[in-house]
């Protein structure tokens, strides 16, 4: 079938064919696979109210595409279709979240964050599965993209079928919770779109109660400039201090929301050997990952999407969070070891984490 009678079949046809492209996602290690159209003008207004209202913070490339991120067309011209997939990437042997938060003298990193990067990943994968598509109707228009370029993935998403937007703003899905990533085939194939889903948050506000820094400010909507995701990865300059007692010994994203969520007891594990965690990454000691010099760090985080945020933020970001931890000579130690850092945010960091310990203004541990 050529791409031309690819948009000229049957109904039944086209359905083949996207069963064919179910089929072929699910061999490539995706575990969901849906079809959405390109339609995305009520998320479209309530992506000018955010960015409008100034939530997107320092996130310039937000706002910087025009209407590219919310009309796929204008991204990628010709696009009719587009296929949107899941991947889970829970890793079984990474230490829980929720007993991490309770150990403040180690490092909280998002669970995505401590294997791989996923963009690798799924890039790699969608290629592949385009390559399916192209060997079984000849050459046709497509992008792929992972949580890159301007691209709406979980409006897509919801669109395809996937799951819903929760309250926490993450794609929920019935039966794998929210720990996945998306990735998306803009294509001019003209595929048969699946049915969303319907939200079943219901009256559930457990995200909304349990994010440290109140980033949740209504059901659906999250002013990024108070997440700690943003926070310890998008934000370059100084963290506000208001939100660094907060912190406590997250160092790079946050995972609460998706932690106490209720259909997260039905996530899956990954089987994925490139998102099992990383001996240093998981419950890292602080006091060990502050030691790290520029080459350790980019050879420690080699391959991994932690290493975008470069050494300075990584040193800012476990300065905040030791100090948020017991008061030990070790701890005093290492912050005054970098208390004359050529850097000046780390140095302002050390010296606030430093104040934290010496009891000026604030108790030593939360």
């Amino acid at each position: 079938m050529s791409k031309q009678s690819a948009n000229a079949a049957t109904d039944l046809q086209r359905d083949e064919l996207v069963a064919d492209i179910r089929r072929w996602g699910r061999e490539l290690g995706f575990q969901q696979v849906g079809i959405a159209d390109t339609d995305l003008s009520d998320h479209e207004t309530r992506l000018d109210a955010w960015l409008a209202a100034g939530m997107h913070g320092e996130m310039a490339w937000m706002a910087a595409h025009g209407r590219k991120r919310s009309r796929p067309e204008l991204l990628h011209p010709g696009t009719r279709s587009v296929i949107v997939l899941r991947m889970d990437y829970l890793p079984p042997a990474a230490t829980p979240v929720e007993e991490l938060i309770e150990q403040p003298e180690k490092a909280c990193i998002s669970r995505y964050a401590v294997g791989r990067d996923y963009h690798k990943v799924l890039r790699s994968r969608l290629k592949k599965l385009a390559q399916r598509i192209e060997k079984q109707i000849g050459p046709f228009g497509h992008r792929v993209f992972t949580d890159s370029a301007p691209v709406l993935e979980k409006p897509l998403a919801e669109k395809a079928g996937l799951g819903w937007i929760g309250k926490h703003t993450n794609l929920l899905n019935r039966h794998a919770g929210s720990w996945f990533f998306l990735g998306e085939i803009y294509t001019d194939l003209a595929l048969p779109a699946d049915e969303p889903v319907a939200d079943h948050c219901g009256s559930c506000r457990r995200c909304i109660d349990v994010c440290p820094t109140r980033a949740i400010v209504a059901p659906y909507q999250l002013d990024a400039r108070r997440c700690i995701s943003y926070l310890t990865i998008e934000l370059k300059g100084a963290i506000p201090e208001e939100f660094r007692k907060p912190m406590g010994n997250r160092i790079y994203g946050c995972d609460d929301c998706q932690m106490v969520c209720p259909w997260n007891r039905y996530a899956q594990f990954s089987g994925e050997d490139d998102f099992q965690p990383r001996k240093d990454l998981d419950a890292g000691d602080l006091v060990e990952l502050f030691g790290w010099d520029e080459t350790t760090f980019l050879a420690r985080t080699e391959g991994t999407a932690i290493r975008r945020i470069g050494h300075e933020r990584w040193l800012r970001n476990i300065a905040v969070a030791l100090g948020n931890a017991p008061t030990t000579p070790a701890v005093l130690d290492a912050l005054k070891a970098r208390a004359d850092h050529p850097s000046e945010i780390v140095r302002e960091h050390v010296a606030w984490a430093l104040r934290r310990h010496e009891g000026l203004g604030a108790s030593p541990c939360p």
